[in-house]
């Protein structure tokens, strides 16, 4: 059953990854035409549709067998449809198994005609969806340090698909189509790699930080998995200084080294399958029932002071990854520009440096790790991560130095990475979503839907459930403040007396929001707080309506600065098309053509001299 098991999942992984290595090389490495699959990435197609159909048959299995395993039957008990109908709509892991085996079908299904650029991304997200989702639900999951462990093995588990998955798919090209899409990937393989090493050390030492842990069967195989990854790391090393030769590069011997690597790889993956299948080593001590460990992942911290809300710090690994990637990205920005010998204002980068912190801050900081035991402190990190922070982020102006940056497509006929946003911007959707009406309606009615239906219950019951809120508030900030105050390029040129009515507007709305929170006489959580067994929390209800004054107080602060900057705007706007009046005037009265305003006004003269000789 365990061979069967390990086997299953070997050929989920091995699949899945399969698959995103497909869809990158497709979308991402090799040159499309217009947004279009050309005639090299047709030639994977056949690739991608079985390396899913794999993906389809290993989730597949791994569902029956897991059933099987934890019912202690055999494979025809697992076979039950009512059984697995349970299972897959009750139990959290076999709702995520369900989720895993449904985005397979779906790129299976859509795999066969795909041609666009963009619907071969969205595939590709759908499936890197479809590989973590499972992981919230593994055994890491039961473990301590919740938030640092499953976020880590979250990032490992992406990175690893990138590299894995693009070592692949580079071993199934042509060798026509190879120095096409090896240098584009030669930068994100040395980035994944370094994901793949940190993330892979901050899981293992998360489970196995003390002593006897070390001489356990699960240690060996993360031992294993560590010689296999330096290797994997060496052979990078001799990728990137051949790729250096460039005329002189010997695509025979390359192509012989990444077949090597790539074995190397599918054996890395073999291990990390048996990994799964291993249950971690038990702390001594750990049988005790800990309610906030159990349903939170970390234990209950002290009661709250100043000093300790600002310098607690209890990591959550997956978030730290995201804003690493975006500082990371930012900074590249900048040094491209600056070896250009352009300048980029120093006061985007703080902007975009306090965004960053402020959401650190509010997921990993003090304020994140109190947020996760009572009411009253998620609000406020509600707050920072949907007004606070997103006010930061947007004065940076990321997209300005991304659309700057970004490179262009290798062919005339290449749309490339700059050209891909740009039509995403311009598209139907990036319309509709900078429409300043339905921005306001995600922005506040959000918490309306959030708040006051059981959603906000449920997402609190998973960390997933935790992660969906804190991008929905960083989002939905994000794009409301990007319309109203940002510097960035939008598709949809808003007014500014628009800006100030919807300011107004959210105000008002945020407001009514927050008098109803502390109008409420029962429970939102439906009792989720008070599961934790706090011993500092006091009256959940009263903390809740604290939790409502609170939102208030911060919600109003942001919008008035945001108001104040809007009517600085319309000033500045104001006075710069003054002057640009004004110099076209003077340059068409320096040629001889005087403008329409001065023509008009001469016309009115004529008029009133007619008048006064009229009898």
């Amino acid at each position: 059953m365990n061979l069967l098991t390990t086997t299953f999942k070997f050929l989920n992984l091995l699949g899945g990854f399969s698959v995103v290595g497909a869809l990158l090389a497709m979308a991402f490495l090799l040159i499309n035409k217009e947004g279009f699959l050309t005639t090299a990435g047709e030639k994977l197609r056949g690739f991608l549709r079985i390396s899913a159909f794999i993906w389809v048959i290993g989730a597949c299995g791994t569902i029956i067998f897991t059933l099987a395993q934890i019912l202690g039957t055999t494979i025809s008990g697992a076979l039950d449809l009512m059984v697995i109908r349970s299972f897959l709509t009750q139990i959290s892991l076999g709702k995520y198994l369900a989720v895993q085996a449904l985005m397979a079908v779906v790129v299976l299904i859509y795999s066969t005609a795909t041609k666009r650029i963009e619907s071969l991304m969205i595939l590709f997200v759908l499936a890197i969806v479809g590989l973590v989702a499972p992981v919230f639900e593994s055994h890491s999951a039961s473990s301590g340090s919740h938030p640092l462990v499953i976020g880590s093995l979250v990032i490992h588990v992406i990175a690893l698909s990138l590299w894995v998955g693009g070592v692949i798919a580079l071993a199934f090209l042509s060798a026509h189509d190879r120095p096409v899409a090896v240098p584009r990937f030669s930068q994100l393989a040395l980035w994944a790699a370094i994901a793949v090493v940190i993330s892979g050390a901050v899981n293992a030492w998360a489970r196995l930080n003390f002593v006897d842990a070390w001489n356990s069967a699960y240690a060996f195989i993360v031992l294993g998995k560590i010689v296999a990854t330096i290797i994997l790391v060496f052979i990078g090393y001799l990728h990137r200084k051949t790729l250096s030769k460039k005329d002189s590069i010997n695509w025979a011997s390359f192509a012989k080294l990444l077949t090597v690597e790539a074995s190397i790889m599918v054996i890395t993956v073999l291990m990390g399958t048996w990994l799964s299948t291993s249950s971690s080593p038990d702390r001594p001590g750990s049988t005790e029932f800990n309610p906030a460990l159990s349903i939170v992942g970390v234990e209950t911290p002290p009661p709250p002071t100043l000093s300790r809300i600002l310098l607690s710090y209890e990591p959550n690994a997956l978030m730290i990854g995201i804003l690493t990637l975006m500082v990371a990205l930012y900074v590249k920005g900048v040094v491209v520009l600056s070896k250009r010998g352009d300048k980029w204002p120093l006061g985007r980068t703080i902007a975009f440096a306090l965004g960053i912190s402020a959401v650190d801050f509010a997921t990993s900081g003090g304020l994140g790790l109190y947020a996760q035991f009572s009411f009253s402190f998620h609000m406020m990190s509600h707050m920072v991560l949907g007004m606070v922070a997103p006010i930061g982020l947007v004065l940076g102006a990321p997209m300005t130095l991304a659309l700057r940056t970004l490179p262009q497509g290798r062919s005339p006929e290449e749309r490339g990475v700059r050209g891909s946003l740009l039509a995403a911007l311009h598209s139907k959707i990036g319309v509709l979503y900078t429409n300043p009406i339905v921005a306001l309606a995600i922005f506040d009615g959000s918490l309306f839907a959030l708040y006051f239906t059981d959603l906000f219950s449920i997402l609190m019951q998973s960390h997933i459930g935790h992660l969906f809120m804190t991008l929905h508030f960083l989002a939905s900030g994000f794009l409301f403040f990007f319309i109203i105050i940002g510097v960035d390029p939008n598709p949809r040129r808003v007014h500014h007396l628009v800006q100030i009515v919807i300011l107004f507007a959210a105000m008002s709305i945020h407001a009514f929001f927050s008098v109803a929170l502390m109008s409420t006489t029962t429970l939102i959580d439906q009792g989720f707080y008070t599961s934790l067994q706090t011993p500092w929390l006091g009256d959940p209800l009263a903390d809740q309506k604290l939790g409502g004054s609170i939102g208030w107080a911060m919600g109003e602060i942001p919008i008035l600065i945001a108001l104040v900057a809007t009517f600085i705007n319309w000033m500045r706007d104001d006075s710069r098309e003054a002057k640009r009046i004004d110099r076209n005037t003077a340059r068409q009265a320096a040629m001889g053509q005087p403008d329409d305003l001065a023509n008009y006004n001469q016309y009115l003269q004529e008029l009133a001299q007619r008048d006064r000789k009229k009898p």
